[in-house]
């Protein structure tokens, strides 16, 4: 049985009809997006528990054996070409299980919606796209969709309609655009309807940004939304 991960919890108020798991970037933890909460224009949205987990720390190697918080070892920096596919599965197996321990919860797959932003970008497209029941949404922050080359075969049938809020930076120097661009292409191509922004920033949020999250959210989980 997989231990849950810990992790911060926020209610939006009580008896929440929805969850986001939200997934923090490499070197984070749960704290580092729980503060956005209260920016977030929610007013379309039922009550929802967010849930702000943090991950293992591990030794990465392309910060020299650093030991820090991360949802997978990072071998090169372009990312792509070696990737740590134990570390991302393993990863996948936390996630899911946070998942099914909201739906125990009595919330619905089609009321959860699966975050995050850089390596917690990474993991959400992972999970998110592989899981067996349909989700509300995913929101893919400043990331990309990680073992894309085995992405067709193990894909989910079930998230195949499922809506994607996916954001860049065009000044990225750490994810850079085009990997970020290539990961839409592909969904694109496979036939995720993918909801693209790009905006005026580094490896970071921007403001409009948040508001286009608040809007997404407000979409995928509006109350006549089942």
């Amino acid at each position: 049985m997989t231990t849950l991960l810990p992790h911060i919890q926020i209610e939006t108020a009580p008896q929440p009809g929805a969850a986001i798991i939200w997934l923090h970037g490499l070197g984070a933890d749960g704290h580092d997006f729980a503060g956005l909460v209260p920016e977030l224009d929610l007013s379309g949205c039922p009550a929802i528990r967010f849930i702000f987990p943090h991950a293992p720390s591990i030794p990465v190697t392309l910060n020299g054996g650093y030991v820090m918080p991360a949802w997978y070892d990072i071998l090169g920096a372009d990312l792509i070409d070696r990737q740590d596919a134990a570390g991302i599965r393993a990863s996948e197996q936390a996630i899911t299980a946070l998942i099914e321990r909201e739906m125990a919860r009595g919330i619905p797959a089609s009321r959860i919606v699966l975050a995050g932003f850089s390596q917690g970008c990474a993991m959400a497209l992972h999970t998110g796209l592989r899981f067996p029941q349909t989700l509300a949404g995913i929101v893919a922050l400043s990331g990309y969709l990680p073992l894309a080359a085995q992405f067709a075969a193990e894909r989910s049938a079930a998230n195949a309609h499922t809506p994607i809020f996916m954001a860049h930076g065009k000044q990225d120097p750490v994810v850079v655009p085009a990997r970020g661009e290539a990961s839409r292409d592909l969904l694109t191509h496979l036939g995720y309807p993918v909801q693209w922004h790009s905006y005026p920033m580094p490896h970071s949020l921007h403001p409009r940004e948040v508001v286009d999250i608040g809007v997404f959210l407000g979409q995928v989980l509006a109350p006549d939304v089942a």
